[in-house]
């Protein structure tokens, strides 16, 4: 009994330990820099992916020190995918860290390549810092991930594309990624399940695959670890439907949380959402929006 429970727990934090991009390599292109198919962990965003490549390069022979790469698209695109693929393919010479705003003062900055995820979520203070530090002579590369349109820069009133200022936009070299087929999604959750160890039925890798495509990619490659831990559960050795099904029904995903939310509203404590909904003109004169009473950008309704 006593070495089942050992089984169980190292199993366990083995799944703990498997990263979200575990499962990149490198960013899976050819001599000439041509991405393949699938290659390395990497689909779909072949452009993308031979944009970082050719910035890879210039990383390699010195000549992008004090710029900034943008990688711009919209949830659940590949952008972070496409930054661990770059530093895979540096290799550990070329030493990537993961920073938060905070950390953007720290000494480590100087030290080291910096990726920078959520980068709208700097401040305009940040922004400032950033923009003085790669003035420096070892100013490092700095690849920063963004999943917003035009928007408000925090810590002001303006507005700018990604939220970021424009004098730093302007510095940046941005690449572009694009929304997955379906059936580039369902290459990425094969190579989950492999990753993790998962034997998944054919038939349930095709509702995961319609899980994903109606709700997001994160969410359906959340539930492959969970599917798996219920499989097991069950002592079997391949996820079916059943199990997907399960998961599905157990773990809201942001849609029907956010339904929820808008149908419960007044049951919650310390909602911030006035009753006050106001025609906006931006939204094409019909829309609607409710005005947040913390004093953020009011948000269009959904219908």
């Amino acid at each position: 009994m006593a070495e089942t429970e050992k089984i169980e727990v190292r199993d366990v934090t083995r799944i703990e330990r498997i990263g979200a991009h575990s499962h990149i390599r490198g960013l899976g292109l050819d001599d000439v820099l041509e991405a393949r198919l699938v290659s390395q962990g990497m689909v779909g965003q072949k452009d993308a992916r031979r944009a970082a490549g050719v910035v890879v390069q210039m990383v390699r022979e010195g000549k992008i020190a004090g710029r900034c790469i943008l990688l711009a698209g919209e949830p659940s695109t590949g952008k972070t995918a496409i930054a661990v693929g770059m530093a895979q393919a540096l290799g550990t010479e070329t030493p990537f860290t993961s920073m938060s705003g905070s950390e953007i003062y720290s000494l480590e900055m100087s030290k080291t390549e910096a990726l920078i995820d959520e980068v709208h979520m700097l401040d305009i203070e940040c922004f400032s810092f950033l923009n003085r530090a790669l003035e420096s002579d070892m100013a490092p590369v700095v690849v920063m991930a963004t999943n917003r349109g035009i928007t408000r820069i925090r810590g002001t009133n303006y507005r700018s594309p990604h939220g970021i200022p424009i004098d730093l936009l302007d510095r940046m070299i941005i690449i572009r990624t694009v929304p997955y087929s379906e059936k580039e999604v369902k290459e990425i959750l094969k190579i989950r399940c492999e990753e993790e160890d998962c034997i998944m039925h054919p038939d349930a890798l095709t509702i995961l695959t319609r899980i994903a495509t109606d709700t997001s990619l994160r969410y359906a490659i959340q539930l492959i670890t969970t599917a798996n831990l219920v499989c097991r559960r069950r002592k079997a050795t391949e996820v079916n439907t059943e199990d997907v099904k399960k998961v599905y029904s157990l773990f809201l995903d942001e849609n029907r949380s956010s339904k929820i939310l808008k149908e419960y509203q007044d049951d919650y404590m310390f909602s911030e959402i006035s009753e006050e909904v106001e025609r906006d003109p931006a939204a094409g004169g019909g829309a609607k929006r409710r005005v947040e009473g913390g004093g953020g950008d009011a948000q269009p309704m959904e219908h």
